[in-house]
């Protein structure tokens, strides 16, 4: 492991997943799905959260209106800065920044002369003084920080007046200055020489790098740009982002820890966590995860072949650049099933579940679960399923009840007004304590009928069924070639309305009535196990 020269040997983690994540083709968040991943960067030690562009949209305005509450990240709001022709305390664009109050405000602005001239049509100086005059206003209230546009291309072009854009912003309050590959074009060495003139002018602790991978170099960019002297680094789970992508933090952040001696505001607990983070958020988009990714992909450990393995279980070190577990991923021998053990004991510790790993239970669950996976069930993305499994199969989850049967039934018709409607019913036949109870609710479509029939059976028996609500509901089709008849994956992410905490459950099967039947089952029984609920009785 390297020592960097700088004494500052802290990094700031500055992720933009929630916004330049949003520009990924295929990707669409809704504000639930914002607010769950914030919370989840948040858990992680992530030091900035950035959550959109307050005004931009009815997604980003209604996350921004209900907030999460973070913890240990600043949350951030991302804009402009003024436009040309009005003054700072008038422009509604900053007044959204500013009204949104959040710990952070990043500003973007144009810092290549080019562009300046030509697409905003303003002289050289105006720009500069709409920099300075939109990071003053902003960092009246709250911190400010300046995302030097296109930066690399307008150094090239005319340095002086790309250094004269960060300085203004340095010189007007801006905690970080960030230095935007916005192409994707600047390779590795351009990246360090420019960030090393730029620290001659502004202390590089608060310089940051924003790269796109344009190149395929994003992170090796953001890694050059820190040995330069830059101490925050810009980007996104999993590498997200328009066109080719953004820096991929997931690689980025054990580089600089386990390779290059920095510290950042994730602890090596933290560390821990970045691959069940990396697969969380795949499934949380309905993508596949790439096995193949740096560090936490399945294959990144994974070893096949007669020497080779042997090699590897004599001397780990002599394969592997970085022990798998400081990441939260696995050793995969192929032709062996330790790692799936070793995974399910790391799982256990994760959920705070005590138990000896030569309990042979252990080894039934290490099975249950390679079926179930195989039958479609993905457990990074439902922590709650995976707990109920693994109590379960050690006998310390209560029958709470039991459901006989079900019928849900929807019906396509003109209403009086002439509109066309669909109508949804659910009857529900349960047994709680003995009790045998039916009843019938309708619904906004087949899913919330369900839903609302059991609670309407059970809440009678467990109240604190009042405060659990159904955040999200996502459904992945596992077979496309099987047509209608392919497997299903529901994922549906429930809260409770009392502390607000948030887990997610999975369901899987050739019914998606059926597949979402077994995801609201597990997140019910979730929250009564959470809370300790003692099993009805009649």
């Amino acid at each position: 492991m390297s020592t960097p020269a700088s004494d500052d040997n802290r990094v700031y983690i500055f992720d933009t997943t929630l916004r330049d994540g949003a520009q990924t083709q295929g990707v669409d968040f809704n504000p639930a799905d914002k607010a769950f991943i914030a919370r989840q960067l948040d858990d992680t030690g992530f030091d900035y959260v950035e959550g959109g562009w307050p005004g931009a949209n009815p997604t980003d305005d209604a996350f921004f209106g209900d907030p999460p509450k973070l913890k240990r990240a600043k949350f951030t709001a991302f804009g402009m800065t003024r436009r040309p022709g009005r003054s700072a305390d008038n422009d509604p664009g900053l007044s959204a920044l500013i009204n949104a109050k959040t710990q952070a405000v990043c500003m973007v602005g144009k810092t290549w002369d080019f562009h300046v001239e030509k697409a905003l049509e303003i002289e050289l100086d105006e720009n500069v003084a709409m920099i300075a005059d939109s990071v003053s206003q902003v960092a009246k209230t709250t911190e400010a920080m300046f995302d030097a546009e296109h930066f690399f291309d307008g150094y090239k072009a005319n340095p002086e007046f790309a250094l004269k854009c960060l300085k203004a912003a340095y010189d007007s309050g801006a905690r970080w200055v960030v230095l935007c590959d916005t192409n994707g074009g600047a390779l590795p060495h351009e990246i360090e020489e420019i960030v090393t003139e730029v620290c001659k002018l502004i202390p590089g602790s608060h310089v940051a790098i924003h790269c796109h991978d344009d190149t395929g170099n994003a992170v090796a960019g953001s890694l050059a740009a820190v040995r330069a002297g830059a101490r925050m680094v810009q980007g996104t789970l999993n590498g997200l982002g328009e066109r080719c992508g953004n820096a991929n933090l997931i690689s980025v952040i054990p580089s600089l820890v386990l390779k290059m001696g920095y510290t950042t505001g994730l602890e090596a607990k933290d560390l821990t966590k970045l691959t069940h983070l990396s697969r969380l958020l795949d499934e949380r988009l309905n993508r596949p995860h790439d096995r193949g990714a740096p560090y936490v992909g399945e294959s990144a450990f994974a070893h096949k072949g007669g020497l080779h393995v042997s090699a590897v279980e004599k001397d780990p070190a002599t394969y592997e650049h970085v022990n798998p577990e400081s990441v939260g991923n696995v050793r995969h021998i192929v032709v062996s099933d330790q790692s799936g053990r070793s995974n399910i004991l790391a799982r256990f510790r994760e959920i705070g579940l005590d138990i000896d790993p030569k309990n042979p239970k252990v080894n039934r669950l290490v099975e249950l679960v390679k079926e179930q996976e195989f039958n479609g069930y993905a457990y990074d993305g439902a922590e709650a399923s995976f707990e109920l499994l693994a109590r379960r199969t050690l006998g310390t989850v209560p029958e709470y009840f039991h459901c006989n049967s079900f019928r849900v039934i929807d019906e396509r018709r003109w209403n009086a007004a002439g509109e066309l409607v669909t109508f949804s019913e659910a009857t529900v036949r349960i047994d709680s304590g003995g009790e045998q109870e039916m009843t019938v609710a309708e619904g906004n479509g087949p899913v919330n009928a369900l839903d609302a029939a059991l609670r309407k059976v059970l809440l009678p028996h467990y109240p604190l069924l009042a405060d659990l609500r159904l955040v999200d509901y996502k459904v992945r089709i596992l077979t496309p070639g099987d047509g209608t008849g392919a497997v299903t994956r529901v994922m549906i992410e429930s809260a409770n309305g009392a502390d607000d905490h948030h887990w997610s459950t999975v369901g899987v099967s050739t019914n998606i009535i059926d597949a979402s039947y077994n995801a609201l089952r597990d997140s019910i029984i979730y929250t009564l196990f959470r809370h300790g609920a003692e099993p009805h009785h009649r």
